[in-house]
């Protein structure tokens, strides 16, 4: 009987762990999304300038 009630109390600090681990891991995988978003945001302005740098370039090089 004890060792039934022990290998119960493992099994259940066991999934604890488990749970208290999957949090963080949620938690890690939520920040990194974020971060992916930042720089994606950030990304896609700078191709934004870029091309309408490009863009003014070309027109100001076949108006003169």
């Amino acid at each position: 009987m004890a060792n039934k009630n022990n290998a119960l109390q493992k099994i259940e600090s066991h999934e604890k762990l488990c749970r208290i681990m999957q949090k963080q891991t949620h938690q890690k995988i939520h920040a990194i999304e974020k971060q992916i978003c930042r720089i994606e945001t950030i990304l896609l302005t700078s191709v934004g300038a870029l091309i309408t740098g490009m863009a003014g370039m070309i027109y100001m090089l076949i108006t003169k």
